[in-house]
C-alpha cells in the first residue's frame, strides 16, 4: 500500500495519508467489506469515488481496524466501535484517516480554480487579511477551506455557517494557526495546522490539550 505520510500529532493522535495508485480491481482484491458497504460501493457511478472509498478501508486496516469496526451516525459522522475518534477525508488521488483519543477533524483538497467561485460562501472574517489578486490567493483560499472543513467535521453540528461561525486566524508564513467556532454564546478555539504536497493541501484540527 503506497502510504504517503504518517503523522504523529501527539501520543494519542495519528494520521495516515495514502496516495491512491492502484487500479480499482487491485483495491477490491485487498478489501473486505460488510454487505451494506458492498451495496454502497456497487451504487457508486464514479470509479474515482469507488477508489477513494476502498482506500479508506485499507487505511483502516493499517490501523488494525476493519470495515466492520466503522459505522456512521445519523448525520454521516464516522464512528469507531472502540470509542476512539475518527476523521476521514479524500480528494481524487489521496485519502487519509485520523484516529485519536480526542475529537479531531481532517480534510484534503486539491488546489483548483473552482474554489474561487464559492469563496463568497465561506470567507467572512478572513476577508480582513486575504489579499485578492495576490499570487497566493488561490492557495490561501484552499487553506482556509480545508481548515474549516476539518473544523466542521470535528464539531459536527448541522446548520453551522462556514462563513459566519467558523473563523480562521491569519497563518502568515507558518503552517499553524487557531480556528474558532462561534455557536451562540459558545466561543470555542482549536489548534489547526496544514501541510502542502503535490498541489494538495491537507489540514488537521484538534482540540486544545
Amino acid at each position: 500500500m503506497p502510504l504517503y505520510k504518517s503523522i504523529e500529532v501527539n501520543s494519542q493522535t495519528n494520521v495516515k495519508i495514502w496516495h491512491i495508485k492502484e487500479s480499482l480491481d487491485q483495491l477490491k482484491l485487498k478489501t473486505e467489506l460488510k454487505d451494506e458497504n458492498l451495496n454502497r460501493l456497487s451504487s457508486m457511478k464514479s470509479d474515482i469515488r469507488k477508489k477513494e472509498f476502498l482506500s479508506v478501508r485499507l487505511l483502516l486496516k493499517s490501523f488494525g481496524f476493519s470495515d466492520y469496526d466503522l459505522t456512521y451516525d445519523d448525520f454521516g459522522k464516522p464512528i469507531l466501535k472502540n470509542g476512539c475518534f475518527i476523521s476521514i477525508t479524500h480528494s481524487i488521488d489521496y485519502s487519509a484517516v485520523a484516529i485519536s483519543k480526542f475529537p479531531i477533524g481532517i480534510d484534503i483538497e486539491k488546489k483548483r480554480d473552482k474554489i474561487l467561485k464559492i469563496a463568497s460562501k465561506f470567507i467572512g472574517f478572513e476577508a480582513n487579511y486575504l489579499i485578492n489578486k495576490n499570487h497566493f490567493y488561490l492557495r490561501n483560499l484552499t487553506i482556509i477551506w480545508v481548515i474549516k472543513e476539518a473544523l466542521y467535521k470535528l464539531y459536527s453540528k448541522p446548520g453551522i455557517s462556514f462563513k459566519n461561525q467558523l473563523l480562521v486566524i491569519p497563518f502568515g508564513e507558518g503552517n499553524e494557526t487557531i480556528a474558532w467556532i462561534l455557536d451562540g454564546k459558545n466561543r470555542l478555539s482549536f489548534d489547526a495546522s496544514f501541510i502542502e504536497f503535490e498541489n494538495y493541501i491537507f489540514a488537521i484540527v484538534t482540540t486544545k490539550q
